[in-house]
């Protein structure tokens, strides 16, 4: 990288990214876009009540190979403190604090390794529009950190609320509604689940998810994603809501966690008479597992691993490998 004049280090590792020369003026290489994908169940619960049709799904996929965890890489190396990122580790208060490993070299290499890891979840919108390279340095950050984890037996040490901050795959699969879809129709069929969930990405485009949160207890887990859907295609008004998904949530080893799934609602919505309607009075609520139970007979254990855990970070992999990172509000 060349430059007449210092830039800012966030423009400098999205240089590196691209072996582009920047200059100050001509900085345009990452555009503000709107997100694109959503969830089945909120769309299920707010075409009830506003005739909201159409599922979709745009299937964000990435082939990356990681190279080995021992090599590492950084993108630029930020003074203490000056992270490129909106998260700031001496804001965050966890409700259960985390016994981390506290050797010193060990701690600096994994704060670099987050720093750049948050830029890139910021630079491409959490994963929405990364490219395959990129993809690629994601992949290689992630194996490091989770070389290096801090803390023994990850799974016990969840607990508490956290955001959404990257996803290898669309964000509406953190969600154990979706997860559990993928484990009902097994590995033969799992070509046929990613063609649902592309459809329903792209039969959502008009929709905007924004902040998805998980609240993790000892046996329970609580997703929750803020959506916007649009009602009618050049109507500037919107529907928004929250939808919440619960799942029960055990413990089986020191990395892994079976959830199986109760129920889904929306709650917040900006229409108020659709507000009252459905959390004051009919209490609406999908009990998804019942549904489960009756079709098949039991409800899909989703296995859920988490490779890496501290204070202010946690990552955690589907059963496809799909790599979801989650920072403390």
């Amino acid at each position: 990288i060349t430059s007449s004049e210092p830039l800012s280090s966030s423009i400098l590792a999205i240089a590196a990214i691209n072996n582009t020369h920047i200059e100050r003026h001509k900085y345009t290489r990452y555009p503000v876009i709107m997100m694109k994908s959503t969830a089945l169940c909120s769309l299920l619960l707010l075409t009830l009540s506003t005739g909201v049709c159409g599922f979709a799904t745009r299937l964000t996929t990435y082939t990356t190979t990681s190279s080995p965890s021992s090599n590492l890489i950084v993108l630029r190396d930020f003074p203490e403190g000056a992270g490129p990122s909106d998260y700031d580790s001496e804001d965050l208060l966890p409700k259960k604090a985390v016994m981390v490993d506290d050797k010193e070299e060990d701690v600096q290499i994994r704060d670099a390794l987050k720093r750049e890891l948050l830029l890139l979840a910021s630079v491409t919108n959490r994963g929405l529009y990364t490219n395959k390279d990129e993809a690629g340095l994601v992949l290689d950050l992630v194996s490091q950190l989770e070389a290096l984890n801090p803390t023994a037996n990850p799974a016990d040490h969840c607990e508490g609320e956290w955001d959404l901050c990257y996803a290898s795959t669309q964000l509406f699969r953190a969600s154990p509604f979706f997860q559990a879809i993928r484990t009902a129709v097994g590995d033969d069929n799992k070509q046929m689940a990613e063609n649902g969930f592309t459809l329903h990405d792209r039969a959502t485009s008009g929709s905007r998810i924004g902040r998805v949160k998980q609240i993790l207890s000892r046996d329970q887990l609580i997703n929750e994603l803020d959506l916007e859907v649009g009602v009618l295609p050049g109507l500037p008004f919107k529907v928004r809501g929250t939808v919440v998904t619960t799942a029960s949530m055990k413990i089986v080893s020191d990395k892994k966690m079976e959830l199986r799934l109760e129920n889904t609602k929306v709650k917040g919505s900006n229409i108020p008479l659709l507000n009252q309607i459905m959390e004051e009075e009919l209490h609406l609520e999908l009990p998804v597992g019942e549904v489960y139970k009756t079709i098949r007979g039991d409800v899909p254990v989703v296995d859920v691993q988490t490779f890496y855990v501290d204070q202010s970070m946690r990552i955690t992999r589907d059963v496809d490998e799909n790599i979801f990172v989650y920072t403390r509000p």
